[in-house]
């Protein structure tokens, strides 16, 4: 008797062939809305599914795990995980697993132009142009901060962090990075300086925020942290948006320390349209979309499936966040 092939939930499309690919060794449920599906779908639709494709609007808890017995492994395809309870997958012997590596320099690029958007006033700009207020060249006009030779403090140096530090060397930047770990391997390369928090929120020219989303780093940046950069500096978010106090922010940058923002994730996703970070025009807000170049998103969907495909073949997956999870590991 030829064996029944798996069932698979996935909860978005998706760009480039992945899917197709998962259509060719599974029975694939294809979630088709342009929104995330709401939790009574997730629930009903995952039910009798082998493995998920799941992205970071999809919550993945003990509620999740009990309703969808058959599950095997949840594939994000995101490196962040804040969506997921491992704990809960662990014990129910469900392997998670994120998409690490292939999206690095992509978002450290994005991370980068944040930079200098904000450094250089390029979204100010132009809506300076686009709303007539242009007169003439003036020389006081639109003033930025220089990138070349000023001070970059990173706030966690993993893979994305490390690669925003080389181009920040591009610049000749100045580099202080904090992290848990130390990173004498940069610190050789790259001349990265470590510090703690508080000094290099003083001496940076530019705070970029590269931690996961984890208890003791909501609100990492608050009123306090904020109040001692400098009037001039930018803050860089492309971490995960509850790093920052949202609220805080806003009082900061109207009273002018720090003097501008960059984020591409916000505490809420997408930000309400009375927000009143986005009635200042010393922050720009762009929709999550660090990692969105075409041929990112497409390898970012592809190892996600070739993490589920590994998982339903009874094998740890190649980015797995639980391995352990295997000694609990849930039948057929």
């Amino acid at each position: 008797m030829a064996q029944q092939r798996p069932h698979v939930f996935v909860t978005r499309r998706l760009p480039g062939d992945a899917v197709e690919r998962l259509r060719a060794q599974a029975s694939v449920d294809l979630w088709d809305g342009d929104l995330p599906p709401p939790r009574a779908v997730l629930l009903e639709r995952a039910r009798e599914a082998d493995g998920l494709i799941s992205l970071l609007t999809e919550r993945i808890d003990e509620e999740f795990l009990r309703a969808c017995p058959r599950i095997k492994a949840v594939c994000n395809v995101a490196v962040g995980f804040d969506n997921i309870d491992l704990a809960a997958c662990t014990r129910h012997g469900v392997f998670a697993t994120n998409t690490p590596r292939v999206l690095t320099d992509t978002t450290a690029d994005f991370a980068f132009a944040l930079l200098m958007a904000a450094a250089r006033r390029v979204v100010e700009g132009d809506h300076f142009s686009r709303s007539g207020e242009w007169k003439t060249w003036d020389p006081g006009g639109l003033l930025g901060t220089d990138v070349h030779g000023g001070t970059l403090g990173l706030v966690g140096v993993g893979q994305i962090g490390g690669a925003v530090a080389r181009r920040g060397r591009g610049f000749e930047m100045k580099i202080l990075y904090t992290d848990a770990v130390p990173r004498p391997d940069l610190e050789a390369e790259l001349g990265l300086m470590r510090s703690e928090l508080d000094p290099l929120l003083q001496a940076a020219d530019f705070v970029s925020l590269h931690v996961p989303l984890l208890p003791e780093t909501r609100h990492l940046i608050g009123a306090r942290e904020l109040a001692l950069m400098k009037p001039t500096a930018v803050l860089i978010n492309t971490s995960r948006g509850p790093v920052v106090d949202g609220a805080a922010l806003a009082k900061a940058l109207k009273a002018g320390r720090p003097g501008f923002a960059a984020l591409d994730v916000t505490e809420q996703e997408p930000i309400a349209l009375d927000d009143p970070l986005l009635g200042l025009p010393n922050c720009i807000v762009t929709p999550h979309i660090a990692s969105g170049s075409l041929t990112t998103r497409a390898n970012m969907a592809s190892l996600a499936v070739e993490n589920l495909l590994e998982a339903l073949a009874g094998r740890v997956p190649p980015t797995c966040l639980n391995p352990e999870a295997a000694t609990n590991r849930r039948g057929d």
